[in-house]
């Protein structure tokens, strides 16, 4: 494998956001987008890796397929995985560990002991030390008997865009975030309201999209600890992101002071703070701002996740009251985990999609048209 290399890059999504994930994929040009069960596959290079780390809103992590091989027992995947060209991609003085992601329909049965073999195969032929907390991680997939081998070129998860030092009791991520802005049409061109915007994610997103800021432009990934990392074409990379000015705002609040002052300032370090304004408000208080209509986007409490959810009842009839009240023109989406709670608002739900798995729970985003 060389850096003109052509493989299969894995893009991960939550279940139930491949469609939106592969939506973006298609938008910034990736070669041959195609969406499959837990994100989306496209085909290219290492640049290709750095690029769709970079760029890509809507994934959880970017995972570069390097090869595979059959093994039916476990001696054989041992004395595969040493013939292995594992210093193309790894390098002797990076950490490593292995995962298995998948094992079914294998006669290996025991992912535990098959990680071992293929750590202690690397670790033997490379020399390369093996840590549990190492930055790199090399995932096996056994299905059928095929080992399929791949590294997570992202590190740390993706929604950690590495601006954001505060977060609120219980965030929405980053990258459902970005994904449910598109489920609803946002494109960067409108003003954008979120009445409970906890430490500002949806708003934050939004600005940064109208800004044509890339997600991944203030954090560092795994694949630079890579022996096939560029410094030099990764700078080149960094700097083709053409980032341009708005003239629209984007506007969050929430009835806790604390959540309010946390969102200015992970808005400073995004720098978007020039376009975004963030006030405390409880959603009885919420008033259209000047200018065009937009959207407006909420993930409110929903029961499992904070507090009574009878209690809740009452929020979302407000919500839906205020919204219905003050916001012709604009559109709505809503994040919640229970159908009965989007129904209290009263608002006229377009037919929803899929469920989205998240932090246990499976949510749904309920939108709108215009509303009358």
């Amino acid at each position: 494998m060389t850096q003109e290399s052509t493989f299969e890059i894995f893009l991960t999504a939550a279940p139930g956001l491949e469609q939106a994930l592969l939506a973006e994929a298609k938008e910034l040009g990736f070669a041959a987008p195609k969406a499959v069960p837990g994100g989306v596959t496209v085909q290219g290079g290492w640049p290709e890796v750095w690029r769709a780390n970079l760029s890509v809103r809507g994934a959880a992590r970017v995972l570069a397929r390097i090869g595979e091989f059959r093994a039916f027992h476990l001696a054989q995947l041992d004395k595969r995985a040493r013939k292995f060209p594992w210093g193309d991609v790894l390098r002797p003085d990076v950490p490593v560990k292995v995962e298995v992601a998948t094992n079914k329909k294998s006669k290996i049965y025991h992912a535990g002991a098959a990680a071992q073999r293929v750590e202690k195969a690397i670790s033997e032929t490379l020399g390369t030390p093996v840590a549990k907390d190492a930055e790199v991680t090399v995932k096996l997939r056994i299905e059928d008997n095929l080992c399929v081998f791949s590294v997570d070129t992202s590190g740390e998860g993706l929604h950690k865009r590495g601006h954001k030092s505060a977060v609120g009791k219980a965030p929405m991520r980053e990258n459902l975030a970005a994904m449910f802005l598109r489920e609803c049409g946002y494109t960067g061109d409108e003003p954008v309201v979120d009445p409970m915007c906890g430490s500002g994610t949806f708003v934050i997103e939004a600005a940064e999209i109208a800004k044509g800021l890339m997600p991944g432009r203030s954090r560092s990934f795994a694949f630079e600890k890579l022996a096939t990392f560029d410094v030099g074409a990764w700078s080149a990379l960094k700097q083709q992101g053409e980032a341009s000015e708005t003239d629209l705002f984007f506007h969050g609040s929430d009835r806790n002071e604390g959540a309010v002052e946390m969102a200015a300032a992970n808005a400073g370090r995004a720098s978007v703070a020039d376009c975004t304004r963030f006030l405390q408000a409880a959603v009885s208080d919420l008033q259209r701002p000047d200018g065009p209509p937009g959207l407006v986007i909420v993930n409110p409490p929903y029961g499992a996740r904070i507090g009574n959810k009878k209690l809740l009842f009452a929020l979302y009839g407000a919500l839906g009251q205020v919204l219905k009240e003050r916001f012709s023109g604009w559109r709505v989406g809503i994040v919640t985990s229970e159908t009965g709670l989007a129904k209290a608002t009263n608002l006229p739900f377009l037919p929803f999609g899929a469920p989205v798995a998240h932090g246990g729970l499976k949510i749904r985003l309920f939108k709108t048209d215009p509303l009358p």
